[in-house]
């Protein structure tokens, strides 16, 4: 449950629950309560801290998450294929259990055992291996989670955490033409966060501006920078699998104004 009691006087605010800032960066919360606490977190140092912090950590968690799984030691691929072919070799016994000797002027010739491929073994190891990489991905976050939620803290100290980028003020930062709008995937899906356009009303009346469908809602808002110009990201679906539709706005967007910075399709064609 979200922790929303360490406002001032029980109200939510100053200082802020940690529980609560993950819940509004992930957008769990309903658009009604989000739209309130939005502004009031935005106004906030310390709780934009918080939320750069989380935004830098989703970033590099999403980068993780790319990289290969490393391969295995040589040592422990030699004793799994060892162990693989101990097993074969004991289902070939269950399968064909050795007859009681009988004489014959010719002994039978040997069952052949059953092929197994290693190949195919090592890959269901890798798997292994990259699903326990992602548990030490969530530990990581854990560990993040609560070295900000120290009680009684009036201060974080970020001494050995590395400082998120510049550019996590405003939003990550793109190309004027979209270029590199792959990378506001990673922390944008499920996000809620209208950034210099304030709420969703106003984001709703720049949709509209820009001729789209508002009633369309997007599978997540997110702040950005273009070309040096602040603005926000909303990331479509468009029925395709591995494949979205980015369209940003400048912060000037409303209604008669669409201010459209880039209109951009990712993902698989």
């Amino acid at each position: 449950m979200t922790d929303e009691s360490r406002g001032a006087g029980g109200t939510i605010g100053p200082p802020w629950s940690v529980d609560l800032l993950a819940d509004l960066h992930a957008g769990v919360l309903d658009d009604q309560e989000a739209e309130r606490l939005w502004p009031r977190v935005n106004a906030d140092p310390e709780a934009r801290a918080i939320l750069e912090a989380l935004e830098a950590t989703t970033a590099d968690l999403s980068a993780l998450a790319a990289e290969p799984a490393p391969p295995m030691p040589a040592e422990f691929a030699a004793r799994l294929d060892a162990a693989l072919a101990a097993e074969s070799a004991a289902r070939q016994e269950a399968t064909f259990p050795a007859a009681a000797p009988q004489p014959a002027p010719e002994p039978a010739e040997p069952p052949v055992a059953p092929v197994v491929d290693l190949s195919a073994a090592r890959k269901r190891r890798n798997r292994q291996l990259g699903w326990g990489a992602g548990i030490l991905t969530a530990a990581a976050a854990a560990a993040v989670a609560i070295t900000l939620t120290v009680p009684g803290a009036t201060k974080t100290d970020t001494s050995g955490v590395a400082a998120p980028a510049p550019s996590a003020v405003g939003g990550p930062s793109v190309g004027s033409d979209g270029s590199g709008a792959e990378s506001l995937l990673g922390g944008g899906l499920g996000v809620r966060n209208y950034g210099p356009l304030q709420d969703s009303k106003r984001f709703d009346a720049c949709v509209t501006a820009a001729g789209m469908d508002p009633n369309v809602r997007p599978e997540g808002v997110r702040p950005v920078t273009v070309g040096g110009k602040p603005g926000v990201v909303a990331i479509y679906t468009t029925g395709k699998l591995a494949q979205f539709r980015l369209v940003a706005f400048g912060a000037d967007c409303g209604p008669g104004n669409a201010d459209k910075l880039f209109d951009k399709v990712v993902g698989k064609k």
